[in-house]
């Protein structure tokens, strides 16, 4: 019984080790808080422009987070822990932050 129970208590942390410093799935980083007085002087157009630019780099930096948790993926499988979030993590949260600021800055100016 008692060789049942070590087993037991190794697969448990063989398992959870696994799971050490995972990145964040892009879907679950939101926004980080982003102050709008920066889109204050921004005309429409340039909002529009902005919230463009903010768009593209939405999608590098979602793609490069994706690919981050593939590969921590592969290396918790081999040696049990993952990368961790890097700078595209906090990044994107600042990028979506600003996409928030914009929105709310077009909403104001009753952009189309």
């Amino acid at each position: 019984m008692k060789l049942i129970n070590k087993f037991s208590l190794f697969t448990c942390v063989v398992g959870l080790s696994g799971c050490l410093n995972m990145p964040t799935p892009p879907s679950q980083i939101t926004g980080s808080y982003q102050s709008g007085l920066r889109y204050e002087e921004f005309d429409c157009s340039k909002l529009s422009a902005e919230l463009d630019s903010l768009a593209r780099r939405e999608d590098q930096l979602t793609i490069a987070q994706e690919q981050r948790v593939k590969s921590s993926q592969v290396q918790a499988f081999w040696w049990g822990f993952g990368n961790g979030d890097g700078v595209e993590a906090a990044e994107l949260a600042s990028v979506r932050g600003e996409k928030e600021a914009v929105r709310k800055a077009i909403d104001a100016k009753s952009c189309e």
